[in-house]
């Protein structure tokens, strides 16, 4: 049975432990986490609309605000979700506010130069290797957006086919991953929240260790 965080009073964090969030889960529903989704499918705990995460002083975010205490939360998965999203940095600020220290966040999406980021006509931005630096705090150092949240790639890993990399070098993969459209099946991603956020300087930036998955 998926924890549940209804009928918890303002201010209160969920009494599930660790703190898990499912976002935007729609049936995929995973016991022990809060499965959130736009949609009161069955099993999801709690409905919200990740594109409308902007914060409002005097409303808030209703149902949102009344669970999520800032620094509660242990860990984040979205699954092919964030490519629907229109208000990316809000989302990933708000995240961030309510992150623990540290706290991991999984997103899985389909590579940018594949056909499966282009053909559902609900996504509405491409993610290549380079996208994820831009939740981070440093990568602002030319222009400031307002985005105040920190997130800092660990991990990309790339699913390819066996068929497709079998044998090759490192560079010379990587050189096919970004000249060539479907080699890369998905991208999996693991960020980690910093806190308290970093100076937008340029040489703060780490890059994230990139690993090949390989399917048979």
């Amino acid at each position: 049975m998926s924890a549940t965080v209804r009928n918890i009073a303002p201010g209160q964090a969920p009494g599930v432990s660790p703190l898990r969030l499912n976002l935007g889960c729609g049936r995929n529903i995973m016991p022990g986490w809060v499965n959130v989704d736009q949609v009161a499918l069955p099993g999801v705990d709690l409905v919200q609309d990740l594109n409308n995460m902007t914060r409002n002083t005097i409303w808030g975010m209703a149902g949102w605000d009344a669970r999520f205490a800032e620094s509660s939360v242990d860990q984040f998965m979205m699954s092919h979700t964030i490519e629907h999203i229109t208000n990316t940095l809000s989302l990933m600020q708000e995240l961030h506010r309510v992150a623990k220290p540290d706290a991991l966040c999984t997103i899985r999406v389909p590579y940018g130069s594949s056909d499966d980021a282009d053909e559902d006509p609900t996504h509405v931005r491409r993610y290549f290797l380079q996208s994820w630096l831009y939740f981070s705090q440093p990568a602002y150092f030319r222009a400031d957006y307002g985005y105040r949240g920190d997130w800092q790639p660990e991990t990309i890993e790339l699913i390819v086919l066996v068929s497709d990399f079998n044998g090759l070098t490192y560079d010379v993969a990587m050189n096919r991953v970004r000249m060539r459209r479907n080699v890369v099946r998905e991208m999996i991603a693991t960020l980690r929240a910093v806190k308290p956020i970093r100076e937008p300087k340029r040489e703060l930036q780490v890059q994230p260790i990139i690993k090949f998955v390989l399917l048979p």
